[in-house]
């Protein structure tokens, strides 16, 4: 049988969230209202972790809290990526919906989970980038939500498909979750056999300052001009995860003067990020490879020149890039993290130095230990976006009559 399509306000109601005062809201009451954030954007699900209250004197008509079988979807948000996004409504929970959410409830003849399993496909996505497309204004329209073209095949065809599909979703969420957990296991053995080599020690292991084995220098904060010495810059973006500074990739400025060469990188130096908007960054560290050209550093991050005589860079960058060695860096005494760190800090960091041949045999064992992690990341990482992209072409299938 051919399948007819409909304009989603034709098998749908829609209900607009509830507004309120910000002088409604409590700490803690029995009105509960669901916000964006109650969305799981990965997986579509409720999420209760964060919960916004408002007084109890405040009284909730019915038609603003979500019903068993309707879709909660994201209205307005700060960021388009959630906007136009759903959740299934699997139980009458008493709750209210914002007012920058809505709830939608299909109509007699549309399974709610054949509707739910449509407004995560890429058919749906498409729909909404479509409506966001060019504006900066991150605010669907119920008018606009309404011609979204769904595919209506009968009842009894509609349940086949779901029953397909949560099957088939389940065995993808548990194979996500097991690929996701062997990552973590991965980085846990790979920072477990770090820690056992700083804390192991040995022989001619003598503990010493930082300060003692290297010296410091904070970048500059360039003033990019139009004419002049064209720079390449190492900046807070090129950290994350590397151990080697990513040369091929930097960006460049043009200073009005020449550089001093005293903040000019040379190979074996460490760079560390001192200070940046984002708190995971601080602390990160990365080592200087061969480099034949000027390249300097920005404002935020930190030189560390070693002392070669006592201490090893790539040795030194594996004790920086321990987790350990992050955490005395960016938490301060009340255990808190902190937004930067300093020159007094790095130098006053105690490190044990073991003789340059340990040095070197350490760093050598090190470096087999991180490429094998990364391989075994590279590998859950291909299984995830195998299993992200299974999970798209079964969508795809099912709303085009090929499952």
């Amino acid at each position: 049988m051919k399948w007819e399509n409909k304009p989603l306000g034709d098998v749908c109601e829609f209900q607009r969230g509830l507004t309120y005062a910000k002088s409604d809201e409590a700490e803690l009451s029995k009105n509960v209202v669901l916000r964006a954030t109650n969305i799981d954007l990965a997986t579509n699900l409720l999420d209760f972790t964060e919960l916004r209250y408002i007084s109890d004197e405040l009284e909730v008509p019915a038609s603003k809290k979500i019903k068993q079988g309707s879709l909660l979807v994201c209205t307005a948000s700060g960021s388009k990526s959630h906007l136009g996004k759903v959740a299934f409504i699997d139980d009458d929970y008493g709750y209210a919906f914002g007012g920058f959410m809505g709830m939608i409830t299909p109509a007699k003849g549309i399974d709610p989970r054949y509707l739910f399993h449509l407004m995560t496909s890429g058919q749906y996505k498409d729909f909404i980038d479509a409506l966001s497309n060019g504006t900066n204004i991150n605010n669907l329209k119920f008018d606009d939500l309404r011609r979204f073209s769904v595919p209506v095949p009968p009842l009894a065809e509609q349940r086949r498909i779901v029953g397909i599909l949560d099957e088939a979703f389940a065995g993808i969420a548990t194979a996500k979750a097991n690929a996701e957990k062997n990552l973590r296991n991965a980085r846990m053995v790979f920072e477990s056999e770090l820690q056992a080599v700083f804390n192991r020690g040995g022989a001619g292991w003598v503990e010493r300052p930082l300060g003692d084995v290297a010296e410091f220098k904070n970048g500059l904060n360039f003033s990019q001009g139009s004419r002049g010495q064209s720079v390449r810059v190492v900046g807070v973006g090129d950290f994350h995860n590397n151990y080697d500074v990513p040369t091929a990739d930097l960006q460049s400025v043009t200073i009005d003067n020449a550089l001093d060469a005293t903040y000019e990188i040379r190979e074996g130096d460490l760079l560390t990020v001192r200070s940046n908007g984002s708190k995971d960054l601080v602390g990160r560290c990365m080592l200087v490879p061969y480099i034949d050209e000027t390249i300097s550093y920005s404002g935020f991050v930190i030189r560390i020149r070693c002392d070669r005589s006592v201490i090893v860079p790539r040795f030194l960058l594996h004790f920086m890039k321990s987790g350990a060695t992050r955490e005395r860096l960016t938490r301060d005494g009340g255990g808190a993290n902190i937004s930067n760190i300093n020159q007094t800090k790095l130098s006053a960091l105690i490190l044990a130095v073991p003789p340059l041949k340990t040095q070197n045999a350490v760093s050598r064992t090190l470096d087999r230990l991180v490429e094998e992690t990364q391989r075994l990341e590279s590998v859950y990482h291909r299984k995830l976006a195998a299993l992200d992209a299974l999970k798209k072409s079964l969508l795809q299938r099912a709303f085009s009559g090929g499952l």
